[in-house]
């Protein structure tokens, strides 16, 4: 059994969480000091004692925690995460019988009820990925759910948090089952990915981008010069092939993303020699690109939400709007940009205002041609609509 112990609320947010909210917020705790162990159960309750919600204390970005329940009886054990794994399957019902695509999220955080946590179905293998020592702490609790709840090849996991040296015996990531291929070849819309579920904090590719790699396959690719900045391990670059792309350019910073990019043409069936793949800065690429008066047909820009290499650092918030200005310059007109962010800060107006704010300051036009966000695995909380961080929005570059 797990110590709980009483937080008070501050009046001013009473009503927030007893509709539903699900963070638990630095400002709204007026006792914050009694926090002292991660993983403990909170009960928030108002200064006259009375029973608000339930949740446990976890360090993760602004927040100190995640409210798990309204009912003060509520146990926090294996059976409660077993109830809200096995709703979040049958939600995700239609994804378990698509053979076309074999990855996606089973579940989602705060949207499934369970804030820090997050789960990932590979082919018969899951992975779980803890977002903060307070989850961490209640693992047991969670992993005993999870084999309780499904048929598994093999378990893995991932911590995304720092521990400040705790936790540092894992050998590796695998829990139980069987150890994975490396890779494992997954389907998504029936393109081929080699996952790595045991090499370090990435797999391989980003699975909320789904919808928008195969609508540039299936609507915007053929016939057309493509490139793909920050291009990671050439996701989109695949799709584009595939949905016959006359060229693709790769461009990214790190090593690896040339033979992870060559690795997901080559198990495509698409030639690597006929694709361009370069390891290079993006912003010092815009500039090649401008003084070899190169343009493309489509240019996707989807960036880190801040990144650091030895002459730029470049954060989503502050340089989105400039990332977009060299884009459009070598953009040919008629061409498209698919301009994209992760940054949860802010939400689609504001992303919507930079690319207005870009044109303007270059004297362009354009026009929107459709936008997403997240897909329906990435389900969000309908009292946490900034959990939806996913902005993607297909830009044609009139003048």
């Amino acid at each position: 059994m797990y110590k709980e112990i009483e937080l008070t609320v501050k009046p001013e947010y009473i009503d927030e969480y007893k509709d539903g909210y699900p963070l638990i917020c630095k400002e709204s705790i007026a006792d914050l000091s009694r926090l002292t162990k991660e993983g403990t159960i909170v009960n928030l309750m108002d200064s006259k004692k009375k029973f608000i919600a339930k949740g446990y204390y976890g360090i993760q970005n602004k927040g100190y925690g995640w409210v798990l329940s309204s009912n003060k009886d509520e146990q926090i054990d294996a059976e409660y995460f077993a109830k809200r794994i096995k709703s979040a399957i049958e939600y995700r019902e239609e994804f378990f019988n698509d053979k076309e695509t074999t990855a996606f999220r089973v579940f989602n955080g705060e949207g499934d009820g369970v804030g820090g946590l997050t789960i990932d179905y590979f082919d018969g293998f899951y992975m779980v990925t803890w977002y903060s020592i307070g989850i961490y702490e209640l693992k047991d609790e969670v992993l005993k759910a999870l084999k309780s709840s499904v048929e598994y090849k093999g378990m893995y996991q991932k911590k995304r948090f720092d521990a400040k040296g705790q936790y540092l015996d894992d050998a590796d990531d695998f829990v139980c089952g069987t150890k994975a291929d490396a890779p494992i070849i997954v389907k998504e819309n029936g393109v081929n990915f080699a996952i790595y579920l045991d090499d370090g904090p990435m797999v391989g590719v980003f699975l909320d981008q789904r919808e928008v790699r195969k609508t540039i396959r299936d609507k915007y690719a053929k016939g057309k010069t493509v490139l793909n900045t920050f291009s990671y391990t050439g996701a989109f670059s695949v799709f584009a092939a595939l949905g016959g792309s006359s060229k693709t350019t790769s461009v990214d910073l790190a090593n690896r993303s040339r033979s992870k990019t060559e690795e997901h043409f080559s198990i495509n069936g698409i030639h690597v020699e006929s694709q361009e793949i370069i390891v290079e800065d993006v912003f010092n690429y815009f500039k090649y690109a401008v003084k070899k008066n190169l343009l493309f047909d489509l240019v996707v820009l989807d960036p880190p939400s801040f990144a650091r290499s030895k002459k730029v650092t470049f954060s989503v918030a502050k340089d989105y709007v400039k990332l977009l200005k060299e884009a459009i310059q070598i953009t040919n007109r008629g061409g498209v940009i698919v301009a994209s962010t992760n940054y949860a800060n802010f939400g689609m107006m504001t992303f919507r205002d930079f690319i207005f704010k870009a044109f303007k300051e270059l004297g362009g036009k354009y026009t929107v041609e459709e936008s997403f966000t997240l897909p329906k695995d990435f389900r969000v909380a309908e009292k946490f609509k900034e959990g939806d961080y996913l902005k993607v929005v297909f830009i044609k570059k009139v003048k």
